[in-house]
């Protein structure tokens, strides 16, 4: 395995996002016409390209790669294949394509995935991208997690925060106020068991394969870290008292009776199933699931039953949510990575990277784009947690810390079912994590 080192900073905040919203650009871009985005379009007639999409596609994300790939031939002659790759099965099919087997010309990516992948010489360098056009518009500091050694392998296609989606109807039928304190969560939380019953968890606790959304929200609200980079090495702080006070507080969420006992290992996906079914009145999660939890709600729930509010801090105030995003990028393997950069160029143009974050749920990257959405009472939750936004250690390991191992999803798990105290469990995380971000 080729171990790349890390050049750029992890991203910490998005302030300068929004700041550059705020002030503008001093120079006006010029709008990049179709024609002139690509003068050798005619060259690509009769090829043709594969692109991975992860997740279930809803009818908005279906609706916009139809429109995309239509946009693509017509631009470039070429045709592009969209496979949907859903989230439980996409380490094991970037894995086997990472191995030499069958894979994409070009790929959506998490941006925290991007690390790993492209020390696996997975990813090819789009560098070139970046600075042309409207594409310079895009703040350099949501690249942190994309630049290694100074090349860029992914674009930002749309930035993903995170705020509490609960059940507007049911605040207003139990005349339940949106909490502002953790307290008042956990109060809202105990009243909704309450009335709908014990199998409905008040705020669901996420403990599956993406807790560390909503442990690190919890714990950077302390002023907790995961790890610091000291030199070469990574040097754990789980164990700090910061970080153990956003953790209790999450272990809390079970032990106060906010949340079942018997759903430790749910994550996201099994939440919003849940939260579909009506048995979840709050939970961690962004807005991209809104589309889903109609579809799976058979229309039971609409948006207007549909409401988020920034998850407060056991501190008082708001928690910065974890910043992460949707990245495209072109395959190492691709069979013709000018063709594949290509389509990453006009999918993370203004108009297509805009409508893709709009149609997901997702924040804009562009900065005009995003200011206006912070102007949206749906959407001001969001820009407002993408403001203090922060993001786990940018290390190509962190994904064997955080999916593989589970090592904080295990130490919450020893904690709350009485297996260990939190100071046993998180000097035991803090050994392993360093252990894994420090492989070589």
């Amino acid at each position: 395995m080729r171990i790349a080192k890390i050049t750029a900073t992890t991203v910490t905040t998005a302030a300068l996002a929004l700041g550059l919203a705020a002030c503008g650009s001093s120079e006006p871009q010029k709008p990049q016409s179709q024609a002139s985005a690509s003068a050798t379009g005619p060259k690509y007639a009769g090829q043709a390209l594969t692109v991975w999409r992860l997740g279930d596609p809803n009818e908005p994300s279906k609706k916009y790669m139809d429109d995309l790939v239509a946009a693509f031939k017509t631009q470039t002659g070429a045709d592009a294949k969209v496979e949907w790759i859903p989230w439980p099965q996409v380490n094991d099919k970037f894995t086997a394509a990472a191995a030499g087997g069958e894979g994409p010309d070009v790929t959506e990516i998490g941006n925290d995935q991007v690390p790993l992948w492209q020390s696996q010489d997975a990813l090819a360098p789009v560098t070139s991208i970046t600075s042309s056009g409207e594409h310079a518009q895009i703040p350099k500091n949501l690249f942190g997690l994309e630049t290694i050694d100074g090349e860029v392998y992914a674009m930002p296609w749309g930035a993903g925060t995170r705020a509490v989606m609960y059940r507007k109807d049911w605040f207003d039928a139990l005349k339940i106020e949106v909490p502002k304190t953790w307290d008042e969560l956990l109060a809202a939380a105990k009243k909704i068991q309450e009335k709908k019953g014990k199998d409905v968890d008040g705020f669901a606790f996420n403990g599956g394969s993406d807790a560390n959304h909503l442990l690190g929200a919890l714990a950077w609200s302390e002023g907790g870290e995961y790890a610091v980079k000291e030199g070469d090495k990574w040097v754990g702080k789980v164990a700090d008292p910061a970080f153990k006070s956003g953790f209790e507080t999450y272990t809390g969420i079970v032990t106060s009776g906010a949340s079942s006992k018997s759903r430790l290992t749910q994550n996201t996906t099994d939440i919003r199933t849940r939260f579909s079914n009506g048995k979840v009145g709050m939970y961690l999660t962004a807005s991209w699931d809104i589309a889903t939890i109609k579809e799976e709600s058979k229309g039971k729930i609409k948006d207007d039953q549909m409401a988020f509010f920034p998850l407060p801090s056991k501190s008082g105030g708001e928690t910065p949510a974890f910043f992460g995003g949707n990245d495209i990028a072109v395959w190492n393997d691709a069979k013709n990575k000018e063709l594949a950069t290509e389509f990453v160029k006009l999918a993370s143009s203004k108009q297509w990277a805009d409508r893709y974050a709009m149609d997901g749920g997702l924040l804009p990257v562009y900065p005009d784009t995003l200011a206006t959405l912070a102007k949206d009472p749906v959407q001001a939750p969001f820009a407002a947690a993408f403001a203090k936004a922060k993001a786990f250690p940018a290390d190509p390991q962190w994904t064997e810390a955080n999916e593989t191992k589970a090592v904080l999803q295990n130490a919450a798990r020893s904690v709350i079912e009485g297996k260990a105290t939190a100071d046993e469990a998180l000097a035991k995380a803090n050994k392993e994590l360093e252990d894994i971000l420090n492989q070589s």
